[in-house]
């Protein structure tokens, strides 16, 4: 292919992205036109296949710098998947495929959900860490994992945690293309970022490369040896121009967010040799050149199911439930839930294949190791280091790439890891979050790690569904419900033992249940620990206990149903800031400063939380 015709499928590329950030009024040309020369070049190599968006054995490819929509759309427009010149036109519009950052599941062709810098290069680490885990068990998955970074994605903390993980695995199938143009929002970043990237990737086991972005020949030698594995994840820096081919305007921070306006745009194309009247033009050459991706993909798939152990691959990834021999615990004993959690979490790994996960250097108290399982990639506990952000990015994209996955932490540090559960949420990942050491009975460690806004804060996530079991056998019910639902899960887990008195086969499926009938003047309703709690206060006071094992299933229910179970006078008793009881309880016992060092038990007492005194207290008894 000569020059002349890559210029040409780069301009396209260019102005496609420009027209549609112009009709939106809206966007981010800037990335685009600066990535437009690679992207011809990457349309060479790239294995994907926009025929089958789930064919196993695709190259995924991540879009870290999810600003970079115009980009990316049209690149999936011009290899062929299922969206249209009329989605590009509905750019950034109410109810279209294209909206302003890719979504997962949203729009065909879409491999993660990337937005807030650095979660993609995470997404692309974990893909990187899925297809070595693969590969380990079928050697014919033998996929790339592209990523596409820019300085922003860099400077974010997570990208460092997760390609600290990727250097240390040998990811040698992980490809990051780093667009170096030196400018972010605010100018130049040059003032603010003065990294050694070079360095920084070398003492992280990277091989790095470095090229032209702009220079086909260049870019072309420079893809071919990132192809060639010599067993470390390879980082790309490519110098580019932003904004390049706009007219006036190259270099500029202006192009960033913001559109390059018609008479740039009419210039540009004038300059380019383009018609500057015609919008979302695609010359047809172009087209059939770009379309050449999608061909390849059609044979790839053909001639890789010809070879491959398709069939075990498939049963490899099936998750059928009813396999799960569930454990069974001795009524009256007292068992911490992350205890009972530790053999429920062996119990699902020896039915569901694809289930694994890890914690961040936190196993032995997580009680998340999987028994007669090797370390990741030799079998599936993943040891993700003290990272608890790129772990959580990470675990999206096992979600993404078809694994049943969990990670886990203390729940006081579910902040360090808080953006990429909300894009769990967002995705609608079917992941689980062990989130351990609960309350304040954590105890000697103080109020640093003692969560009390912690669970009301992971309430407040859309779609993001919170067990907080009352003990063992209520753990075991509560998974059972969380394998059915197509959402992430957090489950919050005592340290402390909690004694086992929920009935075996409690229904928790809609949230909550009747666990102690009484005068239906008052009713208790209470989570976790404070459900045995709430018992005792019960015995005093006769009076109703519903146990709440999840809050956001019980918000769900009919009104009906509620009223059925939150009779008379309702107090909610919960070691935490509490403010969702609100909704349904007249008044909510819980947590108003930080927590204390000291022992666990005395802690509790001392803030309130003993039977007599929660007694006297809704009795109106100081």
């Amino acid at each position: 292919m000569d020059l002349q015709m890559k210029k040409k499928m780069a301009d396209t590329i260019r102005f496609l992205a420009a027209d549609m950030v112009q009709k939106a009024n809206s966007g981010h040309p800037g990335a685009a036109l600066g990535l437009a020369d690679i992207m011809v070049e990457l349309s060479e190599v790239i294995n994907i296949t926009p025929h089958n968006p789930q064919f196993i054995n695709r190259d995924r490819i991540v879009f870290s710098g999810g600003h970079a929509t115009p980009l990316i759309y049209s690149m999936l427009y011009l290899w062929g998947y299922d969206i249209s010149l009329d989605d590009l036109k509905n750019f950034r519009q109410l109810g279209s495929i294209t909206p302003g950052h890719p979504e997962y599941g949203h729009t065909p062709g879409i491999e993660v959900t990337t937005g807030p810098l650095g979660q993609g290069v995470a997404n692309a680490v974990g893909f990187a860490m899925a297809k070595k885990f693969m590969h380990k068990k079928f050697p014919e998955i033998d996929h790339k994992v592209w990523c596409l970074c820019g300085d922003g994605d860099l400077e974010e903390g997570i990208s460092y945690e997760a390609c600290s993980i990727a250097g240390s695995l040998g990811l040698e199938d992980l490809i990051i293309i780093y667009d170096s143009n030196n400018i972010s929002i605010e100018g130049e970043v040059e003032p603010v970022f003065k990294d050694d990237i070079k360095k920084r990737f070398e003492a992280q086991n990277f091989r790095v490369l470095e090229m032209n972005g702009h220079d086909y020949e260049e870019i072309s030698k420079t893809l071919k040896e990132a192809l060639k594995s010599d067993g470390r994840p390879t980082l790309i820096i490519a110098k580019t121009i932003i904004a390049r081919g706009a007219v006036g305007l190259e270099g500029s921070e202006k192009t960033h967010g913001a559109p390059l306006g018609e008479e740039v745009i009419k210039k540009s194309k004038i300059a380019a040799g383009f018609d500057p009247e015609k919008t979302f033009f695609v010359p047809d050459d172009v087209l059939v050149r770009f379309r050449c991706v999608k061909e390849r993909g059609e044979l790839l798939e053909k001639e890789w199911e010809k070879k491959a152990r398709v069939d075990e691959i498939k049963a490899f990834f099936e998750k059928d439930f009813s396999k799960i021999k569930w454990p069974e615990f001795e009524e009256g004993a007292s068992i911490a839930t992350r205890k009972s959690n530790g053999e429920i979490l062996n119990a699902i790994a020896k039915a569901i294949p694809s289930f694994l996960g890890g914690s961040a250097d936190l196993a032995p108290s997580n009680n998340t190791w999987l028994k007669d399982e090797d370390k990741f990639p030799h079998g599936r506990n993943v040891q993700f280091g003290i990272r608890e952000h790129a772990m959580a990015a990470i675990n999206n994209a096992f979600a993404a790439y078809g694994f049943l996955p969990y990670a886990a932490t203390f729940l006081v540090f579910s902040d360090y890891l808080r953006g990429a559960l909300r894009i769990a949420a967002l995705s609608s990942h079917k992941n689980y979050w062990i989130f351990t050491h609960d309350s304040i009975v954590v105890g000697e460690d103080g109020p640093t790690h003692q969560p009390v806004e912690h669970i009301t804060s992971l309430r407040a996530i859309p779609n993001l569904y919170v067990f907080r079991p009352a003990d063992a056998n209520e753990n075991v019910n509560c998974w059972k419900a969380a394998l059915d639902i197509d959402a992430p899960v957090a489950f919050a887990l005592s340290r402390q033992g909690l004694k086992n008195i929920t009935p075996k086969n409690a229904d928790v499926s809609r949230g909550a249940y009747l666990l102690r009938d009484g005068d239906e003047k008052l009713t208790l309703i209470a989570s976790g620990s404070e459900v045995n709690l709430a018992m005792e206060v019960a015995e005093k006071l006769n009076a109703r206990v519903v146990s709440v094992p999840c809050f956001e299933l019980f918000d769900k229910q009919d009104s009906e149903f509620k009223k059925e179970l939150l009779k008379g006078r309702v107090v909610a008793i919960e070691a935490n800031r509490g403010f969702e009881w609100y909704k349904y309880a007249d008044e909510v016992i819980g947590m108003e400063t930080f927590g204390a060092s000291g022992k666990g038990p005395e802690v509790y007492k001392h803030f309130g939380f003993d039977a007599e005194t929660i007694a006297n207290k809704i009795k109106g008894e100081k």
